[in-house]
């Protein structure tokens, strides 16, 4: 196993967070995590954000801020995976996506829903939020 660099961005609004909706099967778990993913090589954290956004949703966002790094040790449907994850804050470049619920996106041939939800379901521990560790940041994004 080899372990994995990714960037994911922190986009606020009124609120609430934009996330993506997973589900583990061997966990019986809903979870949600903020969107990005996989950094290539040459190419920076912020660039990546850029690229992802655009591939899973087809919408530009500007990334603001490096919030922190967070070393992610963690287990998905079944298998084991270790991650360092940049996070970073942004926006949304079109002002309707802050309007929209339930976007359809797309990563690898898997279609996800990705949705606003408000920040104190993750702080209140109401929801599960990945990677652990990031709620103590939701609250600056």
């Amino acid at each position: 196993m080899n372990i994995r660099n990714i960037a994911i961005c922190l986009i606020e609004n009124d609120g609430k967070i934009f996330v993506g909706e997973g589900f583990d099967d061997v966990k019986n778990e809903i979870f949600y995590r903020p969107l990005g993913g996989g950094i290539e090589f040459g190419e920076s954290a912020r660039e990546t954000l850029v690229r992802e956004f655009q591939e899973e949703m087809g919408e530009e966002i500007e990334v603001d801020s490096y919030l922190t790094t967070i070393e992610n040790f963690f287990t998905f449907n079944g298998a084991k995976g270790h991650e360092i994850v940049l996070v970073f804050s942004g926006k949304f470049k079109d002002k309707s996506v802050y309007e929209r619920d339930n976007i359809e996106c797309n990563e690898e041939e898997t279609g996800f829903v990705a949705k606003w939800v408000k920040k104190s379901d993750f702080i209140n521990s109401e929801k599960i939020l990945y990677p652990t560790g990031i709620t103590k940041y939701i609250e600056q994004c």
